[in-house]
């Protein structure tokens, strides 16, 4: 990846110095010397962050079609009408109906904002209007008996919140956005779902029957909890905010380990203890809930400085365990384990929108989210897939049940969060004053325009 050039002094050997003198700290500045990064270092430019976000979208815009087709012949449907038992979402590389794509209709949002670039938009709303238009006529075959197209069958029938939740949130902020959509059906299916029929526990919590009888899995915060709080800003009703907020607290109070600032994967009721393994992507789901929920709650809602403070706590957490590479490893705080690209996508995107947001310091953590960004751009191939990015994963109660869980490019959960980082960090780079001085990333609170090195005190007004 190619990164911005920043401003060095004589990284070359002074010119009066003979080729064959010896190097020494009188005769070159060895602080000057270029550092060997394994992955990229820097500040990149919003030309860059595009061109990458660009080369996924071009990949997944022709992988992940919006048609249906019959299964037998894999004759295009355009008709509804002449859907038939037969019909199903023409095949691509990834599933159109699964909570990753819900991540990736999110994202795709977010970037046609940042961008300006509503193709970004169009996919998402093209395949979202494809599902909700299609899911009255698969629903009518599925109630006469027929066995549907099962991708479609979790549209109109979710049997957990994996199937709702998330396409259910980016159908909501579409519907905000532009009204004409028509998703409202699909909508309320989902939330009916999740309100009235997924597990809970005693006290309300979501939980499910597998592996274990009444487990908590951490997963579920953004599998049912941005949905709930979207509601709330799609119908005014505060019932809603209070209910995620509630919800948030019942996670929290279980599964969140204050003195590592990080939550733990899962959470079994009939355990007398609860180990806690505190696997990557599921603590981006839970930080990525937070940012969700906070975008949409109410400034005067009572739980609000609750939330943001244990979204600073989580923060904080987390930052301190991102690798050299600008990773976080599969394990967080377990350095056996590999560096896994899905969950540093998404604190890249949650932290830089907490900054963003104006929630936490960019001074602080400015420089972590640059990090995490090129980190995660550097696992975009040439044609356009993320890679590094660990399959679909359970809960588990021993460490090598994670640390060995296969990476691939066919792992959906790495798009949609490096789409919506890569909208985030252009976000960022727009909003804030990055600058490289003395060969490191700093966040200024102004411009800093002269490109020489920075000796000032903060305040003194004299870059």
């Amino acid at each position: 990846m190619a990164m911005r050039k920043t401003y060095l002094l004589a990284l070359a050997m002074p010119l009066w110095l003979n080729a064959t003198a010896q190097v020494n700290d009188n005769n070159t500045p060895l602080h000057l010397m270029k550092p060997e990064y394994r992955t990229p270092y820097g500040i990149p430019t919003t030309a860059e962050v595009e061109s990458t976000v660009k080369k996924i979208y071009d990949y997944l815009n022709k992988a992940t079609p919006a048609e249906l087709e019959n299964a037998k012949t894999g004759e295009t449907v355009k008709d509804f009408k002449k859907i038939t038992a037969d019909t199903r979402l023409r095949q691509g590389d990834f599933r159109l109906t699964s909570y990753e794509w819900g991540v990736t209709y999110s994202a795709m949002m977010a970037a046609a904002k940042a961008t300006g670039d509503n193709k970004y938009r169009d996919y998402a709303y093209k395949r979202m209007t494809l599902l909700a238009k299609a899911a009255p006529y698969f629903d009518k075959l599925h109630k006469q008996g027929a066995e549907i197209d099962v991708n479609v069958r979790r549209v109109i029938e979710p049997h957990a919140l994996d199937d709702a939740g998330a396409v259910c949130t980016a159908m909501i902020k579409a519907m905000l956005d532009d009204k004409s959509l028509q998703l409202d059906g699909r909508i309320n299916n989902y939330i009916d779902f999740i309100k009235n029929k997924e597990h809970r526990l005693a006290d309300g919590t979501f939980a499910r029957m597998r592996p274990m009888r009444n487990s908590v899995w951490l997963d579920d915060m953004f599998m049912a909890i941005p949905a709930i709080a979207y509601m709330g800003k799609y119908t005014g009703e505060a019932k809603y905010y209070d209910e995620a907020v509630k919800q948030i607290k019942l996670f929290a109070d279980k599964m969140f380990v204050k003195e590592k600032g990080l939550f733990r994967h899962g959470w079994v009721e009939a355990m007398q203890d609860h180990p806690a393994y505190h696997w990557g992507r599921a603590n981006g789901w839970a930080i990525l809930t937070m940012c969700e929920v906070l975008d949409v709650l109410p400034e005067s809602h009572s739980g609000r400085q609750e939330i943001l403070s244990l979204l600073k706590a989580h923060v904080k957490g987390l930052a301190a365990l991102q690798s050299a590479d600008g990773f976080w490893h599969q394990l967080l705080d377990r350095n056996d384990t590999y560096l896994e690209t899905s969950a540093t996508a998404i604190y890249a995107y949650c932290i830089a929108h907490a900054i963003n947001k104006g929630w936490i310091d960019p001074k602080v953590y400015g420089a972590p989210a640059l990090l995490a960004w090129n980190a995660t751009a550097s696992k975009v191939n040439a044609k356009g897939q993320v890679e590094g990015v660990c399959v679909g994963t359970g809960m588990g109660f021993d460490p090598a049940f994670y640390a060995f869980r296969p990476v691939h490019p066919m792992a959906a959960h790495g798009y949609g969060p490096t789409i919506w980082a890569a909208a985030e960090i252009i976000t960022l780079l727009k909003n804030q004053h990055p600058r490289t001085n003395d060969s490191a990333v700093f966040f200024y609170p102004e411009e800093i325009k002269t490109p020489g090195p920075i000796f000032t005190v903060e305040g003194e007004n004299k870059f």
